[in-house]
């Protein structure tokens, strides 16, 4: 009797406890912390962060989270280029990104708004390679909002093109 009283009390601690971390958000996932220098700083509505309010990426963090390829042409190159990067919908996902929007800023401090819904429903990466190579901001690096252009006729357009920023180095969500 005295067991099956502690058990239960036991089961309420957890129950209550489970709830308390998901209301707070602790237990959620750690970001961990970069090992090399930071390429990427996401800020605004999210929930998950390792640096103040924001969330930091160096490129293993970010390669580390899977890798997705497109393969597309584009008004930049020459014939289809083959990019690598990491799902903006998952990364969106991991940072506990709760707005309907995303600023995406360059090195050069050139920006583009795109609807966070664009990641999911056309499958657009950031991408850290390009034909097997990691991409210097010489070339665009290194990071670059890839849409699959080749996948559908609508994307073929200056509003899409326009939303590829590339030098990527900062992300705000709102």
């Amino acid at each position: 009797m005295i067991i099956d009283y502690a058990k239960r009390n036991i089961v309420a601690i957890a129950v209550l406890l489970v709830g308390f971390l998901s209301v707070t958000g602790a237990g959620a996932e750690t970001l961990g912390t970069p090992k090399e220098k930071p390429i990427l700083t996401i800020s605004g509505k999210i929930g998950a962060t390792n640096k103040g309010d924001t969330a930091q990426f160096d490129r293993p963090m970010l390669e580390a989270l899977g890798m997705e390829t497109i393969e597309t042409t584009t008004p930049w190159y020459n014939g289809p280029v083959k990019f690598e990067g990491v799902s903006l919908d998952k990364l969106m996902k991991l940072v506990g990104a709760d707005g309907q929007r995303a600023v995406f800023v360059a090195l050069n401090d050139y920006s583009s708004e795109i609807p966070i819904e664009d990641f999911s429903k056309h499958n657009v990466i950031l991408a850290l390679k390009r034909d097997g190579e990691y991409m210097p901001v010489r070339d665009k690096g290194p990071l670059f909002v890839i849409y699959p252009f080749d996948s559908k006729p609508e994307l073929k357009n200056q509003t899409y093109y326009g939303r590829s920023v590339w030098q990527v180095a900062k992300i705000v969500v709102k």
